[in-house]
């Protein structure tokens, strides 16, 4: 008999104790219909076509070969089903093929969500190559310093971005995928590429395609965060505690360049589902959607809901959203009363789920846990372990007490591109937050444990004062952060805006906060501006602020 080899001895080891886990996700896919029981020769293609060509170029060989008449996509351009997808994705990787890009190359992807960004997807896995997703609102200095730090060998993106790629060698090349005036590009678009190639499926790549995501880069330049899905059972992680179904339809609202957005779409496609994208959110547009498709995910970052409720509740309650039973509400925190008025207006709709771009899925709130703990973010699903410990590394484990929140996930990073990673305790990763349990067992995440503010040696997390703020009804918005003051070391200084017509000033803003917390969480200072800085996906940009 062969004995393993030391190496393979421990992937083994771990492979075993990850059956019990195994087991229970892959029960949910078979509940979900992921898994169909009925069929085990389309989960053994689909388990080929992931080990051969990666997530995004399996994702939609899948789909295409399951169901390709279904209609896929909806955008601004019109509809198409799995099938010409397919067909475009291949057209767009063998005509990549054919200029020298293979599984060696690395592509970076600058676009709004709209079919062109899909089909650079989707093309990049069909060729082996890495997908590099890139944030929509960086700025020139940070684009350039991404594409040299992870190497890209091609830029793919729309023509309102063209000022951004100015510090890019120009021995790169380019591609346009969204062009307002087709004859007046500079560069091939991806429309002459797809009528350029033969549509048939593109040579099989030597190895699978992979995908980076970049964190949010609020603290400075963004960090590639790879990812390599070999598994069909990540899913379960999302599936547990979230009750899609098969061939429904899906409104993405949260950009496909973040974790968010790009899960949502990604099961869309495992469950045979219709995604809605368009390139820029609107909060009238969205629910126009929602009542013409009738939309039964909606995916959002807690920003977009807000401005949604922000809406006039008889035009809101004027369009048909009887459909709809999930808003999906991820990348950043979701304030309880947001959560709260959202379930009044549509129903109990909220899945707010907690993660990070390094550890992926840590938690899910269901409509059940909001209702019994609003500002909750539930549990974690199935294959997922949270846990908290100290800033000593001890384990806390009573209720109501805060400690750092460090996560289990077989969906986690494997490391930033440029090197280093994230604190590690136990086999678990660090998420940057602190939080806690209540004695129900249901997470609260209390901050980023650099956002703390010591003032008067009183620890004091924002978030809390900012869901306080928003809660008033004449506050839209409201950032807490901490200035230089020579007697208390920081004192608290918040930034409100006010909705329309909106009277509110210091001394009222400060009363509230003083009704309802503790007197050293009264801000000293109160600025009212229109808007605060965030970024594409909601987050606040405090450094601005200061």
């Amino acid at each position: 008999m062969r004995l393993p080899r030391p190496g393979n001895l421990d992937v083994l080891v771990q492979q075993v104790l990850r059956l019990p886990t195994t087991a229970q996700e892959a029960a949910v896919l078979a509940r979900t219909g992921v898994i169909p029981l009925a069929r085990p020769d389309r989960s053994a293609h689909a388990l080929i076509a992931l080990r051969r060509y990666g997530i995004l170029g399996a994702a939609i060989r899948i789909a295409a070969d399951r169901d390709p008449d279904m209609l896929g996509l909806v955008d601004e351009l019109g509809e198409l089903t799995f099938g010409e997808l397919d067909r475009r994705a291949n057209a767009l990787a063998n005509a990549w093929h054919e200029r020298g890009l293979d599984d060696t190359s690395v592509i970076a992807v600058l676009c709004r969500d709209h079919r062109g960004l899909v089909e650079a997807m989707f093309a990049g896995g069909k060729i082996g190559a890495t997908v590099l997703l890139m944030n929509t609102g960086f700025a020139k200095p940070q684009f350039a310093a991404v594409c040299e730090r992870e190497g890209v060998n091609a830029l793919v993106y729309d023509v309102e971005f063209t000022d951004i790629l100015g510090d890019v060698p120009a021995s790169v090349p380019r591609y346009l995928a969204w062009v307002d005036e087709p004859d007046a590009a500079e560069f091939p678009t991806l429309a002459s590429l797809l009528g350029s190639a033969g549509d048939s499926a593109a040579p099989r790549p030597k190895s699978p395609g992979g995908l980076v995501l970049l964190t949010s880069g609020t603290t400075g330049t963004p960090k590639g965060a790879p990812r390599k899905v070999s598994s069909p059972f990540a899913a379960a992680q999302f599936l547990d505690r979230i009750p899609l179904r098969p061939r429904e339809r899906v409104f993405l609202g949260a950009p496909l360049f973040h974790g968010t957005g790009l899960s949502q779409f990604l099961l869309a496609l495992t469950l045979g589902s219709t995604t809605l994208l368009r390139r820029r959110f609107d909060a009238r547009a969205t629910l126009e959607t929602l009542a013409k498709y009738r939309v039964e995910e909606l995916v959002v970052v807690p920003t977009m809901l807000q401005r949604i409720l922000n809406l006039d509740e008889d035009e809101i309650r004027s369009y048909d959203t009887s459909a709809l039973r999930i808003i999906f509400c991820a990348g950043s925190a979701l304030p309880p009363e947001v959560g709260t008025r959202a379930m009044e207006l549509f129903g109990d709709v909220i899945y707010n789920l907690y993660g990070s771009t390094e550890v992926a899925v840590a938690t899910v709130a269901t409509p059940e846990d909001w209702a019994k703990a609003p500002g909750t973010v539930g549990r974690p699903p199935v294959g997922c372990t949270v846990r908290l410990y100290d800033e000593h590394g001890k384990r806390v484990s009573a209720p109501d007490t805060i400690g750092r929140v460090f996560v289990g996930s077989g969906l986690r990073f494997s490391g930033y591109t440029g090197g280093g990673s994230k604190e590690e305790i136990d086999g678990l990763l660090s998420s940057g937050d602190v939080g806690h349990f209540d004695a129900d067992g249901l997470l609260f995440i209390d901050g980023r444990d650099d956002d703390m503010i010591v003032s008067g040696g009183e620890n004091v997390y924002p978030i809390e004062i900012e869901n306080l703020l928003v809660e008033h009804r004449e506050v839209a918005d409201a950032a807490v952060i901490g200035v230089p003051d020579d007697e208390f070391g920081q004192r608290l200084k918040a930034f409100v805006v006010l909705r329309g017509g909106g009277s509110l000033d210091a001394d009222a803003v400060r009363d509230h906060v003083r009704k309802n917390l503790a007197r050293h969480k009264v801000p000293r200072d109160v600025e009212f501006v229109d808007e605060l800085p965030r970024n594409a996906t909601g987050k606040l940009l405090r450094n601005a602020l200061a």
